[in-house]
């Protein structure tokens, strides 16, 4: 690692410190680096070397200009390394439902952040390969983003994001072109932003595919299908993947006892939720706070 990056460590959980939003910065690792998680969004473009990353999609060997994005809560880790150089893009989600929010209307960004990480059983994980001019380019943004990161985040919060949105965009479209995103310059329909918004919003309410499609003055069928062409998921799908990343997210940051937690997500039902969250992590409740968080304070 070039410098000390604005992250802490609580166990395995690694979290922002002194305000940053966002920053870059290279890491060499050998051998291995054990299983992790963390409370931001990561991306990886690998530089130099060689290694296996270990996730619940599965290993996969790396070599230069592979590119891997990791959605907030998901573990991973890296074995077999011989001085794997990753450049590391980390950036907090409270960017996504503030000033990057409007990527969802964006059909390559919006596959990028939102929907491809998860289409096709990906579990919350995108990998892609950057070839010569791509790479150049993405590398351009994360050595601007590196040399931010001596200078007060808050004084310099337009300039990171920025800096991000330009090697987000390199990345996207680059993935848009592996996973043939298409969508043309329209966007998302106004109905998925706000069924998406309505979800979000209320977690813990008992939504139904018939409320809320009535609530968009909608019938359910033409609400599935909108839904299915912005994100690759009908409308309770997404809300399910959204409630295991809250509740995933509650369980590393706050003291709440389990079943609380489901609760709070919309699945009072503890069976159920256990069942949820183990297809969707690959490891119960329980085992991912006590895994990944000891002291849950931040």
């Amino acid at each position: 690692m070039t410098e000390d990056p604005p992250v802490e460590n609580t166990r395995t959980l690694l979290h922002f410190i002194d305000g940053s939003v966002a920053y870059a910065g290279h890491y060499l690792h050998e051998d291995s680096h054990p299983v992790h998680t963390h409370s931001f969004v990561e991306i990886a473009v690998v530089m130099s070397g060689s290694g296996v990353h270990h996730s619940l999609a599965g290993r996969q060997e790396l070599q230069v200009g592979d590119a891997i994005l990791l959605r907030p809560g998901v573990w991973h880790g890296y074995e077999n390394c011989r001085r794997l150089d990753l450049y590391n893009c980390c950036f907090s989600p409270e960017l996504l439902q503030r000033e990057l929010a409007w990527t969802r209307q964006d059909p390559q960004l919006g596959h990028l952040l939102w929907t491809g990480p998860y289409a096709a059983q990906r579990r919350g994980i995108l990998y892609t390969h950057l070839h010569d001019d791509a790479l150049t380019g993405c590398l351009e943004h994360l050595d601007g983003l590196q040399k931010l990161r001596t200078l007060p985040p808050a004084d310099y919060r337009g300039d990171l994001i920025g800096r991000l949105m330009l090697f987000l965009s390199g990345l996207a479209r680059v993935v848009a072109e592996t996973d043939q995103v298409t969508g043309g310059s329209a966007g998302t329909h106004p109905a998925v932003l706000d069924a998406m918004r309505m979800m979000e919003d209320r977690p813990a309410h008992q939504w139904t595919l018939t409320d809320l499609a009535a609530d968009l003055h909608l019938a359910p069928g033409y609400l599935v299908r909108l839904f299915k062409a912005a994100t690759g998921l009908p409308p309770m799908a997404y809300l399910s993947r959204f409630r295991v990343e809250l509740a995933a997210s509650r369980l590393l940051h706050t003291d709440q006892p389990i079943n609380r937690i489901g609760e709070s997500v919309g699945w009072p039902d503890q069976n159920y939720f256990a069942r949820r969250f183990k297809s969707h992590y690959g490891l119960s409740a329980s085992t991912y706070r006590s895994r990944f968080t000891k002291s849950i304070r931040h």
